[in-house]
């Protein structure tokens, strides 16, 4: 039994798994993107690597992550909900004492 604000892997699941799936997406990404740059130029930019790389992964993921990130936005959606319920609740326990 977990207390009413510790977190807990089903509470934050979807915000872990889309977090990760960037990170790898924008791992592969950028080793494609460096090693491409290796393969034509000889020397890799560690700079221009990352920055092509960001944007590309992040165009990636609008497309690829769509699923984990609907997840994620429906779980934040309906714990804000959840805590305004809460929230009016409790006012009105006040409007009413």
């Amino acid at each position: 039994m977990t207390r009413r604000g510790a977190p807990t892997l089903g509470r934050v699941k979807e915000f872990w798994i889309y977090t990760l799936a960037r990170i790898a997406l924008f791992a592969v990404t950028w080793g494609m993107v460096a090693g491409a740059w290796l393969l034509v130029t000889g020397e890799a930019s560690l700079g221009w690597s990352l920055i092509i790389a960001f944007i590309l992964s992040g165009i990636g993921s609008y497309v690829v992550l769509q699923g984990p990130r609907e997840a994620l936005a429906q779980r934040v959606q309906t714990r804000a909900a959840s805590a305004t319920t809460r929230y009016e609740e409790m006012r009105s326990k006040e409007d009413t004492d």
